[in-house]
């Protein structure tokens, strides 16, 4: 199996790709780097088996309907004393509440964060992984899955904050490679240590085997309509060391 992982941002030169080949007890980082474009992204997921991507694949359904509604005009205000829990819907999708409510987490809000100019790219990226004019699932059950690589790690009983800082990348790498004695990350081990970016595709490459696996969250019947839209998180659900087991 071959599992891909990127840790997308709106630039290319914040991208991290990272490639898993998997065989019975063993995990082999065969590619990892930093400033991955569109066209390489495209080449290595349709190369794999399952990729995980660590950027919101939808926006709220709230949101979209508010978007075309302030279009026209037609904005309706909270009712007195609602605007908070008014706004949240807004910013917020279901997902993004499954994860607070399971992990403690607060994934970023991809209509009111930064993390919205991934999003523009990856809704680019999934129509070119869609040549035939068929959309790709946002629900994690086709080829492409939503990842959060710090709720994985947090899962995982790994450090899942701070390790951004500069120099910190090197201790989770530690880390990981203790709890995970079967992944070589070879030659591209002095890259993960001293870029989160190419760490945290590596973790979404992790997840990616998790949800491919049938070893990761998905969604309920009754969460299926909004997963289908908005996107999902797929979070794992196994210790960090099943991933390996044929």
């Amino acid at each position: 199996m071959i599992t891909v992982g990127v840790d997308l941002a709106a630039a290319d030169e914040r991208s991290g790709l990272a490639v898993i080949s998997w065989s019975p007890g063993r995990a082999v980082v065969s590619s990892a780097y930093v400033g991955a474009s569109d066209e390489q992204i495209v080449s290595a997921v349709r190369a794999s088996d399952k990729a995980g991507i660590d950027c919101p694949l939808g926006w709220p359904s709230a949101f979209v309907s508010f978007v075309a509604d302030h279009a026209s005009g037609l904005v309706s205000p909270p009712a007195p004393g609602g605007g908070a829990s008014w706004r949240r819907r807004l910013a917020y999708r279901m997902t993004d509440e499954v994860v607070r409510s399971s992990t403690g987490l607060i994934p970023m809000s991809v209509s009111a964060d930064r993390i919205g100019h991934a999003a523009f790219r990856v809704a680019g990226l999934l129509s070119l992984l869609s040549p035939d004019g068929v959309p790709l699932s946002r629900a994690g059950d086709g080829q492409v899955v939503e990842v959060y690589p710090a709720a994985s790690l947090l899962g995982w009983g790994l450090t899942h904050r701070g390790y951004k800082r500069a120099g910190l990348a090197s201790d989770l790498v530690s880390s990981l490679l203790t709890a995970a004695p079967w992944l070589s990350l070879g030659a591209f081990e002095p890259l993960c240590r001293r870029s989160h970016d190419a760490l945290d595709a590596v973790v979404a490459a992790l997840a990616a085997r998790a949800a491919a696996t049938g070893r990761a969250t998905q969604p309920t019947p009754e969460q299926l309509s909004a997963a289908a839209t908005e996107g999902w998180i797929a979070l794992p659900t196994c210790p960090l060391a099943d991933l390996v087991n044929p």
